[in-house]
Order: C-alpha cells, then structure tokens, then sequence
C-alpha cells in the first residue's frame, strides 16, 4: 500500500480531567520531523506523545496539538497547601532568629508564593491513559487518510507512466527509418569531404554519427525504469525516495535520448517524456 505524507486528523473526548483534544496534521518532509504543540497539562506526556508517533509514521512533517479543557466549575475548587504552609512558617521562625527587627508576615504575600494554593488536581494515570488511546485513534485515522491520499498518488503516476510507455513504444519503430534518413545525409558530407582531402571533417563526421544513432540503451533503459517503477507501487512500505531517484534516472535517460536526435519527432518525444516525468515527481514527492 502506497501512503502519501499528507493528512490530517482529531479527536476529542469527554474525560474524567476534562475535555481532551488532539489534533494532527502531517505533510511532506524528507525525513520524520515531529512538531509536538503540548498544553501544561499535557506536556508531562510528551515523551509517550513521541514514542507513539514514531511507532507509527515514517516520513513527513507532523504538527501534533495535544490540549485538555478542564471543567471551569472544577478548576476553580481552590484550597490551601497546608504542607507548604508549615514549611513557609517554619523558614520564617528560623530566620527571625537572625535579624531583631522584622516586619510580620504579609499573608497576601504567603498565599501568592507558588504551591500554597492549589486548584483540583488532575489524574495523571487516568489523564494519560485516555490520552494514549485518543491519541492512537488520531494517528489510525491519520494513516488511513494517508493511504486514502496515496491510493490517488499511485494512480496518477500509474496514468502518466503508462503515457511514458506509450512515447518509448511510439519511438522505437521510428529510429530506423531516422537512421537511414540521417546515413544518408551523413554519406553526401563524407563524400563531399573526401573531395576535398578533409581528413580532420571526415573523423567529426564519423564521431558524431556513433554519438547520435545509438539510442537503444536510453530507451530500455526507460523500459526498465517504468517496470521498476511499477513494481515499487505495488510493494508496501517506505517507497518514496526509491521512486524519486528512478525520476530522476528517467529524466537523464529523456534529456539524452533529446541530445541524441536526428529528428524533430525524436526531440518533441524527448519533451514530452521530460515533462510527464517532471509531474510523476511533482505526486511522488508526497509519497511517503
């Protein structure tokens, strides 16, 4: 199954803690790049968050938001840290032991120092459970999305290869006729060079005449890339940079069999195999 690197996917659960949201979003990347966006009450889970996105993703740039909407009546409950309060009077009396003169206690002052009040506290066991099960939801549908996504992929480089296939088909029969075509020509400039003794122009000639009418080998060459290309479609996993580099050696061997004409045909085939080409990579570039 071919998985393109975009798509995008959220759930959302009514917990115990409150309303937790996970939102993903992934698109294409050389490699896997995680961009984790935790609020405060999730951040504590950002280790699993990664273990789980790695477990499951290959390639791509993947946005994760993870947040959790406490229940405003229940964030609200307030008490005192009676604990924190011991530990704050006991430091206080140890240090008035120091100076003679101290000002009291400012209470406003103690009860804004951090952890004398707390708000209801969250289940951390509880909260992390439903957040690895929400969160292994998004990801299955996120790779469902992908493979839905790279279903499309797959067809429209099929469609354009089998163009591909077609040109390299269309050519093959026309190279004799060019050959001769452009024997000839060679001939009436070799025996017009040996009127004139040119030794130098008759080995140009010759050079450039062995250049130009091997084609062969560009063109199946193509014929094996397109196969290897298919093949590579129909087999699982992580595809994408194999199919990018046989676009690129289909595009050398187009760019060649162009340098190579003799024929206004050949260099308008060689066009249109470069450009069909070009779009294969434009789709495989999103292929995972």
């Amino acid at each position: 199954m071919i998985f393109s690197m975009t798509g995008y996917a959220s759930h959302e659960r009514n917990t115990s803690n409150g309303v937790l949201l996970v939102e993903l979003r992934t698109v294409n990347h050389r490699y896997l790049e995680l961009q984790l966006k935790l609020d405060d009450n999730c951040r504590a889970f950002e280790a699993v968050t990664r273990e789980m996105l790695n477990a499951k993703l290959g390639r791509g740039k993947v946005d994760c938001r993870l947040s959790l909407a406490q229940d405003i009546a229940a964030s609200t409950i307030q008490s005192l840290n009676h604990t924190v309060l011991q530990q704050i009077a006991a430091s206080a009396n140890e240090a008035a032991q120091y100076f003679s003169h101290t000002q009291p206690v400012n209470m406003l002052d103690v009860l804004r120092m951090p952890g004398v009040i707390t708000s209801s506290v969250l289940d951390s066991k509880a909260l992390e459970d439903d957040l690895k099960s929400v969160l292994g939801m998004a990801i299955e549908d996120l790779i469902a999305a992908r493979a839905r996504e790279g279903a499309k992929l797959k067809t429209m480089v099929l469609k354009r290869l089998a163009e591909v296939e077609k040109l390299v088909d269309k050519v093959k029969p026309m190279l004799p006729v060019f050959t001769k075509t452009y024997q000839d020509k060679l001939l009436a400039k070799l025996n017009e060079a040996h009127q004139t003794n040119d030794d130098e122009r008759i080995r140009q000639e010759i050079v450039i005449y062995a250049q130009r009418v091997d084609v062969d080998e560009e063109l199946s060459r193509l014929s094996a890339h397109i196969e290897e290309v298919k093949r590579i479609l129909d087999a699982a996993g992580l595809v994408g940079k194999r199919l990018d580099f046989l676009m690129q050696e289909m595009n050398r061997e187009a760019n060649t069999l162009g340098s190579k004409s003799v024929a206004i045909e050949t260099t308008q085939i060689s066009m249109e195999l470069k450009v069909l080409i070009e779009q294969m990579r434009e789709q495989i570039q999103n292929i995972e």
